[in-house]
């Protein structure tokens, strides 16, 4: 079942998953800050990937870059030049969008009513392209298409008075030093690989590394975007899980669905996505970034319609000869073998850290109906997380909090615990209540200490999908638990 994203908002602040960022001053637009159990979700899912794309695998290495890197970094990347956004202004409003993505809610409407051939039979035939990816239109062919297509204002859902679409620069910067002029300014950086190409040649003199091999790097990026929104799927400042596997070109294949492999896995099995959620997607000819030679998104079907979660791409030897000519410095590989010297192909692996936060919320999120032990019927919210990454994965409840000696086991049990997995400790409330707030947060299990846990020793465990309770020992707890 789909759920509203107002929905998830609301619960992601109720149970302090997520909250608004600076909410006390009215919040900042689009910033959003991690909560006690959003930041436990979070680093499940960081360790979850470090681990599977890392730690298991023989030759791919991590590091992690500065934020802030030299000029000429971005000059070399392309980024300085050409990363931009089309935007388009309505004069009524003075509002900004968009313009490719206010097309492509336009097209997605259209296909309830609309078969894929027909759509683009009609966008071949008015407008001159071939495809039904906006952002690869040239300008005046995303104008053309707003216009006569009568879009209209997105917030006021009113007629509107556009502009033509024009450029604007999703790079976002900062000054260095006590001179604030243009000798000072930095970029923040739009994305965390370049700090794997500059650092390329360092890793193969430094290490026993040799091709193939991947430099893994999980980090912040910043963004200019100028219509940020769905929560935290489009926002300035984001995380990146990314791997640059440097390799012979004749490699290239072989990694490229090699990738494909491992990121199913690593959806469907280490994070616990839904399959029916998850699609792949390859990228047109005229869609691919100037570095690719070819590019497959994995998307996730959000409550608004398919969005990327993830890309693949082969970037050829672009990157790291891009920075052996700005730099002047020799990047090439020697191989110890042979002795030939060549600059490495690059296939990229790309994942978004907040959009996978956004994804497991949305999977999670359930509101069950059930008939209780009295015969009345109830509801409950419940997150169905995946084991690997829930916030908490025992709560220990002793059932009443002014008997000394439950209280005393129940903190023995945490203690013991606590040692190997994230656990809670909660005497508050009733313990139907405590139960229905764990539910909320996602907790596996509850271990519950009663007065039959005085009487011989165990405890009762309950399962948070089924709602089932076993009584098992103490001294079991730890084999149960694997």
């Amino acid at each position: 079942m789909t759920h509203k994203l107002e929905t998830i908002v609301s619960w992601c602040k109720r149970r302090g998953i997520v909250y608004p960022g600076s909410d006390i001053y009215g919040g900042l637009a689009n910033s959003w800050d991690y909560g006690p159990y959003g930041s436990l979700l979070r680093k499940n899912i960081y360790d979850q990937w470090w681990k599977f794309f890392v730690q298991e695998q023989p030759n791919i290495m991590g590091i992690d870059g500065a934020i802030l890197m030299n000029p000429k970094v971005w000059e070399a990347s392309g980024h300085v030049g050409g990363f931009y956004d089309p935007l388009i202004d309505d004069k009524k409003t003075g509002e900004r969008f968009r313009a490719d993505k206010i097309i492509e809610d336009h097209i997605e409407a259209k296909r309830k009513d609309h078969s894929e051939d027909e759509i683009l039979a009609h966008i071949k035939k008015q407008y001159g392209v071939d495809n039904v990816v906006p952002d690869s239109w040239e300008l005046t062919t995303q104008h053309q298409y707003i216009i006569e297509e009568n879009i209209k204002n997105p917030n006021s859902k009113k007629d509107a008075d556009w502009t033509d679409v024009r450029t604007f620069s999703l790079m976002l910067s900062t000054k260095l030093g006590v001179i604030e002029d243009d000798s000072a300014k930095v970029w923040m950086r739009p994305e965390t690989a370049q700090a794997m190409f500059v650092n390329f040649k360092n890793v193969i003199d430094t290490t026993r590394a040799r091709l193939p091999f991947g430099l893994a790097q999980i980090g912040k990026a910043f963004r200019n975007e100028i219509t940020p929104g769905n929560f935290l799927f489009r926002t300035r400042e984001f995380e990146q899980m990314e791997i640059q596997m440097f390799l012979r070109a004749e490699d290239a294949a072989h990694w490229y669905k090699k990738f494909e492999k491992m990121s199913w896995e690593f959806w469907t099995q280490r994070v616990g996505l839904n399959k029916d959620n998850l699609r792949n997607r390859d990228h047109a000819s005229d869609e691919l970034a100037h570095y690719a030679s070819q590019a497959r998104d994995f998307e996730y079907q959000y409550p608004w319609g398919w969005g990327e979660l993830q890309g693949i791409h082969d970037r050829g030897d672009f990157d790291v000869s891009a920075h052996q000519e700005m730099s002047g410095k020799d990047m090439r590989y020697s191989d110890p073998y042979t002795g030939e010297r060549f600059i490495p192909h690059v296939v990229e692996l790309s994942m978004w850290l907040s959009r996978t936060v956004v994804t497991t919320l949305l999977d999670a999120y359930d509101e069950e109906t059930y008939t209780d032990q009295n015969e009345r019927e109830q509801t409950r919210v419940v997150a169905r997380f995946n084991k690997n990454i829930a916030p908490i994965k025992y709560a220990i409840l002793p059932l009443i909090k002014k008997d000394e000696k439950q209280v005393a086991i129940a903190h023995d049990i945490y203690k013991k615990l606590a040692e190997n997995w994230m656990c809670e400790y909660d005497d508050g409330w009733a313990i139907g209540k405590r139960y229905r707030r764990q539910d909320e947060i996602g907790t596996p299990f509850c271990i519950t200490v009663d007065h039959q846990t005085l009487d011989d020793g165990t405890v009762t465990i309950r399962h948070r999908d089924s709602m089932e309770q076993k009584r098992v020992s103490q001294d079991a707890l730890a084999s149960f638990m694997q």
